[in-house]
């Protein structure tokens, strides 16, 4: 039975860490590793979508992973494609919509082609939007948004934080409430920099695989407890999540 939950967060956002330290961990090569947490990206999303959570985002491709061994990288590019093939129609029937954080011009081909089918034919979907974070960098996008109000000559009294946040990836999108990082490890990596300047974080020791539904629900249970007062103190905090601008 699917447990219910005073507050939920309307953005959910999760670094998934951990596929090589799991794999090695059974004498399973990375490439297993990879599948296995393909599988546990799947069960979440599904999870998200029955607890009603609007917006997820997972961290699929950073821009420093392109110095991993390139036959790890092809196979990474190659399961994601295959992936998304499969998975397409049950995203459709969820009615989950998907969205592109990164700079895809520098991705193979095929791959290019694949989310571009993806994104257009899940564009009508109105239950969820899922974000997959695919070569990016927090950093970047911040310089790409600064580029992007210098190209418009806006003065620099017009420069306000709405109009910066117009310019990122995620415009339109609520900046995340909860950000999940599973394998121990205690740092953003270049995640969603300027979106999370007021996200609350859960860190867990389990390797991404190994997160399931029980896992997310310990850490939506953990989100619940917060008190969330964005700056303020005293009687008059909030406690629950700031207000957010609508989807577009």
């Amino acid at each position: 039975m699917t447990p219910t939950f005073d507050t939920l967060p309307r953005h959910l956002a999760v670094i998934m860490d951990g596929n090589g330290r799991w794999a090695k961990a059974r004498g399973l090569s990375r490439s297993d590793g990879h599948k296995a947490g393909t599988e546990a990206a799947k069960t979440l999303v599904s999870e998200c979508r029955t607890l009603g959570i609007e917006h997820v985002t997972l961290y699929t491709f950073s821009r420093e992973n392109w110095a991993r061994p390139k036959d790890e990288v092809a196979f990474l590019f190659d399961l994601l494609v295959r992936f998304m093939k499969r998975e397409m129609p049950s995203l459709i029937e969820q009615g989950i919509r998907l969205r592109i954080l990164g700079e895809l011009s520098e991705l193979p081909l095929t791959t290019r082609q694949a989310i571009k089918m993806a994104v257009d034919r899940s564009a009508k979907g109105n239950r969820m939007t899922l974000n997959l974070a695919l070569n990016y960098s927090g950093r970047d996008e911040i310089l790409r948004a600064c580029r992007a109000l210098a190209a418009k000559g806006l003065a620099p009294s017009a420069i306000t934080e709405d109009a910066f946040a117009a310019e990122l990836y995620t415009a339109g999108q609520p900046d995340p409430d909860l950000i999940i990082r599973t394998s121990g490890e205690l740092r953003l990596s270049n995640f969603l920099l300027w979106q999370a300047a007021y996200s609350e974080f859960y860190f867990t020791d389990t390797y991404w695989p190994d997160f399931g539904t029980d896992e997310l629900h310990k850490a939506l249970a953990a989100f619940a407890t917060r008190a969330r007062r964005f700056g303020a103190t005293g009687e008059d905090a909030q406690h629950d999540r700031a207000p957010a601008g609508d989807e577009s």
